[in-house]
């Protein structure tokens, strides 16, 4: 009897069901009756001893199978009206189990959902390295079938993913590790994963414990490839000159930084050069910016095409570049790169229909011998460059310590240039010139001159080219117009003096502004200056800058009745085509051909040629730079009758220039002309 009441207690469904202990013997009970163990019998023993026992089972139910939790006890009950030991059965089905599976099913599905929705590709895997869950961005990243996923043929998987990287063996052995590593060393990884095809994944992984024991380990991947090479760009940007491409200023410092520090260490030699494109404003100023950035491009690629791949060019700014030269023997090695700089130069330049000439001046300093740091070797450098401009450019030079003065006394000149036009500091020579057949002077030139209060009268040519460089040219050189058309009508309204021209040079910037004819005519409208009595003179050179602007602008003075001269010809590279369309009254031959002349026969064919020119069209031609009476001569038999130079008179000052003008006539006294 006993055996058939557990039987009854452990499988009936959940209700209390109180039995009179004879109907267990009833034949509807004994179909479930079941062999019971040992175990079960004690329990039973428990139970009708007035002990309540709690266990789980595993029951059919509607078909399907459910844990249910079952409370056994005994029940005492009057009965007929005997009392009777009875034992009553509490089983039920767990509903709390349910629930919480419920709850579970709930989170899992979130837990996916999460993963689904994360831009990171998801691998989880347990303690022996099997794949127990991924998400789909994983099997999208590394391109890997989903199908083989599921298969669980994980090996194979391995494998597609592998032929992937760059470094499969690395980043497998520090999978493997990790799967391998013990609950005392538990470690997590954030590192790098490169592939053949340029991508990057950021791979970080955290094992999965419970209870403090290792059951598996998440894998997170991130395609940081955008991410990387726009961090690279913003890198590069900051580094580098975005026209050239070239390393920039921030750059180059910092290589020259540690180039010395190596330099030092194995002591060895180093150069840094600054180099300048010679007159580029000019050409960008003229051209537009779109040709010379082009230019600069070109200059760029044509100064690196000489270096040695572990040299560095770097654009300084603007139209400078500067160069480090590590690891060389002596001042020769620097040298030899530096003439094939320049002769590259030679050749020109094709950009958009336009053939440029551009020189370049190169200034040089070493280390140890001219400075041991940074600045010290940059300063230096930018000296040797700035005396380099100062003798003629197209060249390079080291540094000495005599540069160093000079380029303090150019300092000085650029900080008061400034201000000199304020202060009233500069003055307007004049120097005349002469008809060798007549001994009247023609012609006045206007010539600039800077009294400064320290260093003395300045001539043009030490402070007219920083002018050019900072632009103050405008401002002086329409002071200087001003101011010469001022003079000659006063001269003009002093009756006991000639009616004479005077000649004004236009610098390059002066000649490129817009409003150029109009500031000249507003000049001679407000001095009431008649334009026969003024000649502007421009440089060859200036004139073939802008060949298309040059006609416009000649044009408009010339229809002015003003007269233009071309300046230093013959030094140029004007075309004889292009001249004939220049409306332009004379020509002036640079001093460089008059000097040689009594020594260079050459010099005679070229002035012969240039006089024979203008005559043909209809051009006056004065030799500029006469000093000797065996020139003058020599000039005489040429046919060249109008000259400037020393021989007659040395720029002079208005008083000095008036008493000229008064005295009206060069008379020839021995070997020099003195005034009548």
């Amino acid at each position: 009897m006993m055996l058939l009441m557990l039987s009854l207690f452990t499988c009936l469904g959940a209700k209390l069901i109180a039995l009179y202990i004879s109907n267990f013997i009833l034949p509807r009970f004994r179909n479930i009756q079941a062999n019971v163990d040992k175990n079960t019998a004690n329990l039973l023993v428990k139970i009708l001893l007035g002990s309540e026992i709690k266990h789980h089972l595993l029951m059919q139910k509607s078909e399907k199978m459910v844990f249910c939790q079952t409370n056994t006890c005994g029940v005492w009950t009057f009965l007929n009206p005997v009392w009777t030991n009875i034992t009553g059965l509490l089983q039920r089905e767990i509903a709390e189990r349910k629930r919480i599976e419920a709850e579970l099913e709930k989170l899992l599905s979130l837990q996916q959902a999460t993963l689904e929705s994360t831009a990171d590709g998801i691998l989880v895997v347990d303690s022996k390295g099997n794949v127990t869950g991924f998400n789909q961005k994983f099997v999208q990243m590394w391109c890997i079938p989903e199908s083989l996923m599921k298969s669980g043929n994980y090996r194979q998987a391995l494998r597609v993913a592998a032929k992937q990287l760059e470094n499969p063996r690395k980043h497998l052995a520090t999978a493997r590790e990790l799967c391998l590593q013990s609950e005392t060393q538990i470690h997590n990884v954030n590192d790098a994963i490169l592939f053949k095809d340029g991508r990057t994944f950021q791979r970080y992984s955290q094992p999965q414990q419970i209870n403090g024991k290792i059951v598996g380990r998440v894998w997170s991947f991130r395609d940081v490839t955008a991410h990387n090479f726009a961090e690279a760009k913003i890198r590069y940007q900051a580094s580098h000159d975005l026209l050239t491409n070239l390393p920039n200023r921030a750059l180059f410092n910092e290589r020259l930084c540690e180039t010395l520090i190596q330099a030092h260490q194995n002591n060895s030699k180093l150069a840094v050069c600054f180099l300048d494109l010679d007159r580029f404003q000019r050409i960008n100023d003229t051209l537009g910016h779109a040709i010379g950035d082009k230019l600069l491009k070109g200059a760029a690629q044509r100064i690196k095409k000489y270096l040695r791949s572990h040299d560095t060019i770097a654009r300084w700014g603007g139209d400078e570049f500067t160069l480090l030269l590590p690891e060389i023997n002596d001042a020769k090695d620097v040298a030899c790169i530096q003439e094939q700089i320049l002769a590259a130069f030679k050749a020109g330049f094709n950009i958009e229909n336009h053939h440029l000439h551009i020189t370049i001046s190169i200034g040089i300093a070493l280390y140890p011998m001219h400075g041991e740091d940074t600045e010290t070797l940059m300063k230096h450098a930018d000296a040797a460059l700035s005396r380099v401009k100062l003798q003629g450019r197209n060249n390079y030079q080291y540094y000495h310590s005599v540069i160093n003065s000079r380029a303090s006394e150019l300092l000085i000149l650029e900080n008061s240039l400034h201000s000199a036009l304020e202060r009233q500091e500069f003055q307007v020579y004049y120097q005349p010139q002469v008809n060798i057949n007549t001994g009247e002077i023609s012609k006045m030139e206007a010539l600039l001159r800077w009294q400064h209060p320290e260093l003395g009268l300045i001539p043009a040519e030490k402070f007219i080219p920083l002018a050019e460089e900072t632009g103050l040219i405008i401002p002086i050189g329409e002071w200087v117009l001003r101011t010469a058309c001022a003079q000659n009508k006063a001269w003009q309204e002093a009756l006991d003096l000639p009616l004479l021209s005077v000649a004004v040079n236009l610098s390059a910037r002066q000649f490129q502004q817009d409003n150029l004819v109009n500031i000249v005519t507003q000049i001679l409208s407000e001095i009431k200056l008649k334009p026969q009595y003024l000649e502007l003179e421009i440089t060859e050179s200036v004139a073939m800058q802008n060949v298309d602007l040059t006609k416009t602008i000649l044009r408009e003075f010339h229809n002015m009745g003003l007269s233009i001269s071309i300046d230093d010809f013959g030094t140029g590279y004007c075309s004889l085509s292009y001249l004939k369309h220049f409306p332009v009254n004379s020509l002036k031959i640079d001093r460089s051909f008059v000097c040689d002349l009594a020594n260079d026969p050459n010099d005679a064919v070229l002035i012969t040629a240039i006089v024979a020119l203008a005559r043909g069209l209809n051009l006056t031609v004065v030799a500029e730079g006469v000093e000797t009476e065996e020139q003058c001569n020599l000039l005489r038999v040429i046919e060249c009758e109008l000259m400037q130079g020393h021989l007659f008179s040395h720029p002079v000052s208005v008083e000095d220039a008036t008493k000229l003008m008064r005295k009206r006539k060069y008379r020839r006294v021995s070997t020099s002309f003195l005034v009548a």
